[in-house]
C-alpha cells in the first residue's frame, strides 16, 4: 500500500508514512451539538470513514477519535431560547448526532470525548503555555499571544497582519489576533474552576488538549471540514505547537455540501436534516450520495442529484443481489488494483466506483451468459470494494433496507406502467387522461419531473 494524501499544510500530495509503523492514528473534529444533523454536517463523518476503513483494510490498527464540542456559545444561546437546560439541549443533540453516523453506517471511533470531560487537561495546557511565554492572563480570561508563534498562518495562508479572529474585543486582550482559551466566568452561565478563576473553555482550546489526551503529543492525521482551516485548525496547531508537541503529521479536509452555491448552514436556513433525508431515500442510498464525490470537492445538492445517485446505487446492488438469489452465498472477495490505485491516489473515490461498475457491467454479462462462477466471483469483488465505501448491500447493517429497496423496485414498476399510461394520454392529446394519471401519483406521495431523458418519479412525502 502505498497511499498518498493531500496535506493542506503543506499544499502537496505525500505519501503516507505513520508515526508508528502498522498504526494510524486520526482525530476528526466532530460536532457542536447544538442542533438537529443536516447533511453537511455527517458529510465529513462519511468521508472519514472511508478513510478509516482503507486503512484497516490494509492491515492498519486505526486509532480514530471524533470529539464532540458540548459546551459553546451557540449551545448556550439556543438552549436558553428554548427555555432548557445546557447540558440537556447538548445531549439530545449529541444522541441525534449519533443516530445519524450510526443510520449511515459510519462506523463508530474509537472513542468519542466530550468537551467538558475534559477541562483539567485543557488548564494543564494553558499553563504550559503560559509559562513558555505564548498565552497570557487577563481579568479571568486567558488568551493566546499569536505574535510569540512565528509560525501561525502557515496552515491556511493567513498573513498575520490580515487576521481577523472573530470573536470581539476581549477584556484585557494585548493584541486583537490574540484568540481565547479561557473565557471567564458570565452570570447564568456554566463554569468550571481554573488557577485564573471561574470560566469555561473556548472552542480551539478543546480539540488540541483531546487530541493530545488520546492519541499524543504526536500523530498522524488531523481531519474536519475546510471551514474550519481558518481559524479553527490554525489556532490549535499554534496552541499544540507552542506547547512543545509536534501534533498532527498530515491535514485532510473534505468539501461542503451546497445548496445554490452556498455552504449548507443553518443560518442560510438551507438545511436538509438526516432525518428528513430518509423519509425519501434509504440511508444506504444517502451514504453513497454523500460518499460519491472526492472528499476534498464540494459537493452541490439537489433533488435530482440524490435521485439519481440512489438510482445507481439500486443498479450494484441488483448485481449482488441477483447473483446470491440465483447462485447463493457471494462471499467478500478482493477488490481490483484499478480500484486499490484510485484509492491509494488520495481517495479517488469518483475513479474507485468507475471500475466498480466497470466490475459490475462485466458481472451482469456472465450473468446473463450462465456463466455462474465468474457472475459469483465479480459479484464478491464488488462486494469488497462497496464494503470499503460503507455500502456492501449484504452487510448486516443494511439489511433492513433490503426490503426497502425490494419495495422501490416494485414500486418503479407500477409507476413506471402508470406513466406510460400518461405519456399515451398525451400522445393521444388526451390532457384531462394524462391530468388524472399525474393526479393519482401526486396523491399516493408520488412526485413526477418531466425531464429531457424523460419523466422521472420520487417520493415527496407528502402521501
Amino acid at each position: 500500500m502505498t497511499l498518498r494524501l493531500f496535506d493542506t499544510e503543506t499544499r502537496t500530495l505525500r505519501d503516507f508514512t505513520p508515526s508508528v509503523p502498522g498504526k494510524a492514528s486520526i482525530y476528526l473534529c466532530g460536532a457542536t451539538v447544538q442542533g438537529e444533523p443536516h447533511i453537511g454536517h455527517v458529510r465529513s463523518g462519511v468521508a472519514f470513514d472511508v478513510l478509516r476503513r482503507w486503512l484497516a483494510a490494509n492491515g492498519f490498527d486505526v486509532a480514530f477519535i471524533r470529539n464532540v464540542t458540548d459546551i459553546d456559545d451557540k449551545i448556550l444561546n439556543k438552549a436558553a431560547a428554548a427555555g432548557r437546560p445546557w447540558w440537556e439541549w447538548a445531549a439530545t443533540h449529541e444522541r441525534a448526532f449519533d443516530a445519524a453516523y450510526d443510520a449511515l453506517g459510519v462506523l463508530p471511533p474509537s472513542a468519542q470525548p466530550r468537551a467538558t470531560g475534559f477541562i483539567t487537561q485543557m488548564v494543564e495546557l494553558m499553563q504550559r503555555l503560559i509559562d513558555r511565554g505564548h498565552a497570557y492572563a487577563a481579568d479571568g480570561n486567558v488568551y493566546f499571544d499569536v505574535r510569540s508563534y512565528p509560525s501561525y498562518g502557515e496552515l491556511s495562508g493567513q498573513k498575520l497582519d490580515d487576521v481577523q479572529q472573530g470573536e470581539g474585543a476581549g477584556t484585557g486582550k494585548r493584541d486583537q489576533r490574540d484568540f481565547t482559551m479561557w473565557k471567564a466566568a458570565k452570570p447564568g452561565e456554566p463554569t468550571w474552576p481554573s488557577p485564573w478563576g471561574p470560566g469555561r473553555p473556548g472552542w480551539h482550546l478543546e480539540c488540541s488538549a483531546m487530541a493530545e489526551y488520546f492519541l499524543g503529543a504526536e500523530f498522524d492525521i488531523h481531519c474536519g471540514g475546510v471551514d474550519l482551516v481558518f481559524p479553527h485548525h490554525e489556532n490549535e496547531i499554534a496552541q499544540s505547537k507552542a506547547a512543545g508537541d509536534s501534533f498532527a503529521r498530515y491535514w485532510l479536509h473534505n468539501g461542503w455540501v451546497t445548496l445554490g452555491g452556498e455552504k449548507m448552514s443553518k443560518s442560510l436556513g438551507n438545511t436538509l436534516s438526516v432525518p428528513n433525508m430518509l423519509k425519501t431515500v434509504r440511508a444506504v442510498e444517502l451514504r453513497y450520495y454523500l460518499g460519491s464525490a472526492h472528499f476534498a470537492s464540494m459537493l452541490e445538492y439537489s433533488e435530482q442529484a440524490l435521485t439519481d445517485a440512489a438510482a445507481t446505487y439500486r443498479r450494484l446492488e441488483a448485481f449482488v443481489q441477483r447473483v446470491a438469489d440465483r447462485h447463493g452465498d457471494v462471499p467478500v472477495g478482493k477488490w481490483t488494483d484499478t480500484f486499490a490505485e484510485a484509492l491509494d491516489d488520495n481517495l479517488a473515490v469518483p475513479r474507485a466506483l468507475a471500475e466498480i461498475h466497470r466490475v459490475v457491467h462485466e458481472g451482469n454479462k456472465a450473468l446473463e451468459s450462465g456463466d455462474a462462477d465468474t457472475a459469483r466471483e465479480l459479484a464478491g469483488r464488488t462486494r469488497a470494494m462497496l464494503a470499503i465505501l460503507g455500502v456492501d448491500p449484504l452487510d448486516p447493517h443494511w439489511a433492513s433496507g433490503r426490503d426497502s429497496a425490494a419495495a422501490t423496485n416494485a414500486l418503479d414498476v407500477l409507476v413506471r406502467a402508470e406513466l406510460d399510461r400518461r405519456a399515451q394520454a398525451r400522445a393521444d392529446k388526451d390532457w384531462t387522461a394524462a391530468d388524472a394519471v399525474r393526479d393519482r401519483l401526486n396523491t399516493a406521495g408520488v412526485e413526477v419531473t418531466d425531464t429531457p431523458a424523460g419523466p422521472e418519479w420520487s417520493l415527496s412525502g407528502k402521501g
